[in-house]
């Protein structure tokens, strides 16, 4: 894995070291970052079930002013620790979470921690995505950015709704397995 563009270009990344695992593909974050570039300059990003943190690093990269990764597994921690030492990205930057996807969106309502402008969610195939989803929608206000996007990765055999409470999906993009539904926060 390697950085695809911006400050970090061209560094590699080091792999989770199981399949269990599965990281974006590089051609993937590459789509994904063409179609969100206007919104990264500056921007919030969440990067929620981060496996080896490669998107979220891929958004620092590319000059979004801050990055949370959340992974449940404290081997993917440490992944992403690494992975941050290599491009020595400096302090204030990020924050790494080891955390359930639902619990950590829970307590950042609780805590009114600001909101995301973006929220990348990769979560296992497996894993209930509209039970998170639906989180995110009827919490938007304290968790999105007014405008903001939630975009999700998922397998081309899982179909996902249109919208959760406040957010609405506007577009949905294949490549080969992998889709990416992206939803907007619509007015409250």
């Amino acid at each position: 894995m390697r950085v695809i563009s911006g400050k970090y270009r061209g560094r590699k990344l080091k792999s989770p070291p199981s399949l269990k695992t599965r990281p974006t593909s590089d051609r993937l974050r590459e789509t994904l970052f063409n179609i969100l570039a206007p919104r990264i300059e500056g921007a919030r990003f969440l990067d929620l079930c981060s496996g080896s943190g490669a998107v979220g690093i891929e958004a620092l990269s590319r000059g979004a002013a801050h990055v949370t990764f959340v992974d449940r597994s404290r081997k993917m921690y440490a992944l992403i620790e690494t992975n941050l030492d290599l491009l020595n990205v400096g302090d204030g930057k990020t924050e790494i979470v080891s955390r359930e996807a639902l619990d950590f969106l829970s307590r950042n309502v609780k805590h009114e921690a600001g909101p995301f402008d973006v929220i990348f969610f990769d979560p296992p195939y497996a894993m209930d995505y509209e039970e998170v989803l639906d989180y995110v929608g009827a919490n938007a206000a304290g968790l999105l950015a007014q405008g903001g996007v939630v975009v999700v990765e998922h397998h081309k055999k899982k179909d996902l709704p249109k919208g959760f409470t406040e957010l609405k999906c506007y577009r949905v993009l294949r490549q080969s397995d992998s889709y990416l539904t992206f939803y907007r926060r619509g007015a409250a």
